[in-house]
């Protein structure tokens, strides 16, 4: 198993990024409670309206408005892993996440390409994706690998399921994998439990963790909602990305920012602790701001690396593992 040296550790020397106070993640702690109590969040699927009714939230059936009771929320905390093991093919490919250990995957999804034959600009193909997937398994400070394109030659309805099979045959490392809705999570499962040699082995070494973004603000879409509950009925970890837009989709300023995307993942939390209690959740985020003059998302700004850095930060605070983007 892969331990990576740990970041953070209390020294006289070294450079690190704290861009918040104890008290500062507090404060963003308690209006995030706050706001889940009151304000609520949009639950579009009604087998996870069901699920969170029964755990002790309030439920607005005509509104599909949920509100979180402080206590759901901090038992759900409490109750998530506070470390992931990200099981590979091989055990010498499994990496630890867990506090203060920094590993790295690849960005995903690219969905156009520059040929590097033909130089044209062109939508990706599974081809692609499994040339990417050798060069990924091949870079040692990659220690694990996220889509890195689309099956684009694929039909919409099925292409989720082409890239897992197309990366999975090409690369050992742990897989982050969106797999869209949950008509192509069951063949994603039967694909991974097929390599690992059955359902049960698969339990005891997932090999993949699928990933799933609520839309912002505060709503958390059927698929998004559906794949929680799937990834929790099959021993699967689940990866929720927060992908608030600051200055569109959520307060241009980074407190409130940071409010709203911790509400859209800890009320997933709340979904998949519910779901099965002590399932592995992990507190991701994509979150930056919008160039307000270009109307486009900043990914790779300064601005981009605060949030990230404040993201992380919280995660810590949960005690729960994080993935956040690096720009």
């Amino acid at each position: 198993m892969l331990r990576k040296r740990k970041a953070g550790i209390q020294r006289n020397s070294g450079f690190s990024l704290n861009v918040m106070t104890d008290d500062e993640v507090h404060e963003i702690h308690l209006a995030t409670l706050e706001v889940l109590k009151h304000t609520g969040v949009f639950v579009e699927s009604k087998e996870a309206l069901e699920v969170l009714d029964g755990g002790g939230c309030r439920v607005d059936p005509k509104t599909k408005t949920v509100t979180f009771p402080a206590w759901v929320v901090e038992d759900a905390i409490r109750s998530a892993p506070a470390s992931f093991i990200a099981c590979g093919r091989r055990p010498e490919d499994d990496v630890a996440l867990e506090d203060n250990r920094v590993t790295f995957t690849n960005f995903g999804e690219g969905i156009m390409f520059v040929d590097p034959y033909t130089g044209e600009h062109r939508d990706t193909t599974k081809a692609d994706i499994e040339k990417a997937a050798r060069i990924i398994d091949a870079l040692e400070h990659i220690e694990t690998y996220e889509r890195a394109m689309c099956s684009h030659d694929k039909p919409p309805q099925v292409q989720a399921i082409h890239n897992a099979e197309a990366s999975l045959i090409n690369t050992t490392k742990h897989h982050w994998l969106c797999p869209v809705d949950n008509s192509q999570t069951p063949k994603i499962i039967e694909m991974c439990a097929a390599i690992t040699g059955g359902r049960d082995k698969l339990r005891e070494r997932p090999l993949l963790t699928f990933t799933t973004c609520p839309i912002s603000p505060l709503k958390l879409p059927v698929h998004h909602c559906q794949i929680i509950m799937d990834a929790a009925a099959n021993g699967l970890a689940v990866n929720v990305i927060g992908m608030a837009l600051s200055g569109a989709s959520s307060p241009v300023h980074p407190a409130g920012t940071l409010v709203i995307q911790n509400c859209e993942v800890l009320s997933s939390l709340v979904l998949s602790q519910l779901s099965s209690k002590g399932t592995p959740f992990i507190y991701a985020s994509s979150t930056c701001p919008m160039d307000l003059r270009m109307a486009t998302a900043t990914v790779g700004s300064p601005e981009l690396a605060m949030i990230s850095a404040a993201v992380a930060r919280l995660a810590r605070y949960y005690s729960l593992p994080c993935f956040v983007a690096g720009g």
